[in-house]
């Protein structure tokens, strides 16, 4: 769970609902002393009971934008299936 700061510009708010979209919860503090949790919309439903259905769950996963899903240029292993039991 990060921590953040008071948040003092709204730049700053725009990344913190990025942070706990990507990584979690999120605890603000002021003056050393925490005040304040970020969650994702998906899990404060969950805490307060309400049902989400499973578009808005999909919905609420992570950004697959920044998922490196490239495969190697190699081509298949070879298998000897005459080796195998």
């Amino acid at each position: 769970m990060g921590t953040h700061k008071r948040l003092h510009h709204h730049g700053r708010f725009s990344e913190l609902i990025r942070t706990a979209q990507t990584d979690g919860p999120q605890v603000v503090t002021r003056h050393g002393q925490e005040i304040a949790v970020v969650i994702e919309i998906a899990e404060y439903r969950h805490l307060c009971g309400q049902a989400v259905g499973f578009k808005d769950y999909l919905r609420s996963g992570p950004d697959f934008d920044d998922l490196d899903i490239r495969r190697p240029g190699e081509g298949p292993r070879d298998i000897d299936w005459a080796a195998r039991p």
